[in-house]
């Protein structure tokens, strides 16, 4: 008899650094609308840990530390260029942090960001080479904003047009050389 599959309820948090937390708590409670629900002060001033509620149960939390190297952008996250330079970071880096909204509402939100000053592009991805398409057709899986947050973290604001389907995994992953390896099932189907 197969083992059960692993039971997951979603993101519980994923966890940034922040330059300035002030600056990245009016940024994430003020522009993104997103409630400050947990602070914690680390003993002899060894920084902060915030955390704040983007929905579903899910929480992007924040450590400030009095001495964190500078941010590395296009090594250790995505270069302000990301149309001019591309969006390769190094590995074990973040590239950037998704968080899923409505699609009734995508248009909407990408206004409500611009309004409050935030430089953010579209993006309708699809499955052509290019990977995007400039209006909606049938073949966009997804709509994305990207924008920055204070700490220059390349941040996106997510709709699935639809849901998943079998043939949206048609491609084997690749090795550290670049060769394709054919998928392997490792946990048990439903």
């Amino acid at each position: 008899m197969a083992e059960e599959r692993i039971e997951y309820f979603g993101v519980n948090h994923v966890a940034l650094v922040a330059r300035d937390m002030a600056e990245t708590v009016d940024f994430y409670e003020n522009v993104l609308e997103m409630p400050l629900v947990k602070t914690i002060e680390f003993a002899n001033g060894r920084g902060q840990h915030f955390f704040f509620d983007c929905g579903g149960g899910a929480l992007i939390a924040f450590f400030w530390f009095p001495d964190a190297p500078p941010a590395a952008p296009g090594i250790a996250s995505m270069h302000e260029d990301v149309r001019g330079k591309g969006s390769v970071t190094a590995h074990a880096s973040m590239n950037h942090l998704a968080i899923s909204v409505p699609l009734e509402k995508f248009d909407a939100y990408v206004a409500r960001l611009r309004s409050k000053g935030i430089k953010a592009y579209v993006i309708n991805h699809d499955d052509s080479p290019a990977g995007a398409a400039a209006e909606m057709h049938d073949g966009v899986w997804i709509r994305s904003v990207y924008f920055r947050d204070p700490n220059g973290i390349h941040m996106e604001m997510a709709a699935l047009t639809r849901a998943f389907r079998p043939d949206d995994v048609a491609h084997d992953p690749v090795n550290a050389r670049g060769e394709h390896v054919a998928l392997k099932q490792t946990v048990p189907a439903e």
